[in-house]
């Protein structure tokens, strides 16, 4: 039986409980219902916004966007968000999704820390920034009503969120720092760690092999 939450539909399907039981069992309290109120936040905004999403594909890219944090599928040498979005990809594969589908999933996740452009492609990769700008930012968050937000808090609980999100984050990369240059990833290694060191763009270009 499919479960209601904030008006939103959880679709019940083989490959959307396959995802529930992946993540439940690679991800911590915090992470698993962060991925959720992704989820339903970027379905809500979604509907408010008159955009029509395939949910089974955005119940994916919220469950397995910050899989790439999480000690089984997170990797040394790329940046995390890369991990998920391929992790996405090859499940969806498995499940019998077109090569189509499983890549705008695998953008929506590669592409959820980079400001504004998800929000110009494909619906399955919209709803994930917006789910994601929501939960961790409070973007917009006058779109989701009273009601709404408390029923999606009440079904999947932030205790002290704030917090816990950034030590996951730093938990998740501090390991790979130089995957961060250019990202906001950057931002959270800075606060955590004072020996930390961001590559300078300028300095980059500056110091190249070109003469001028």
């Amino acid at each position: 039986m499919s479960e209601i939450i904030a008006g939103i539909t959880i679709p019940d399907t083989e490959l959307t409980r396959a995802a529930t039981t992946l993540v439940r069992k690679a991800a911590d309290d915090t992470l698993f219902h962060h991925s959720r109120r992704v989820f339903l936040w970027g379905a809500l905004k979604a509907a408010a916004r008159g955009l029509e999403v395939d949910l089974e594909l955005a119940y994916v890219g919220g469950l397995f966007h910050d899989l790439g944090l999480t000690p089984t599928y997170m990797t040394r040498n790329q940046r995390f968000e890369l991990d998920g979005a391929e992790a996405a990809r090859a499940f969806l594969l498995e499940h019998g999704r077109t090569e189509d589908e499983a890549r705008a999933v695998w953008l929506a996740i590669a592409l959820h820390t980079t400001p504004e452009i998800p929000l110009h492609l494909a619906p399955e990769v919209a709803v994930v920034t917006l789910g994601v700008e929501t939960d961790v930012l409070g973007l917009d968050l006058l779109e989701i009503t009273d009601r709404q937000r408390a029923e999606v808090v009440a079904a999947h609980p932030r205790p002290d969120f704030k917090n816990r999100i950034l030590r996951a984050f730093y938990d998740g990369i501090s390991h790979r720092p130089d995957t961060t240059f250019g990202t906001v990833n950057a931002d959270v290694l800075a606060h955590f760690d004072p020996n930390f060191h961001r590559g300078d763009f300028v300095a980059v270009i500056r110091d190249s092999v070109w003469p001028q």
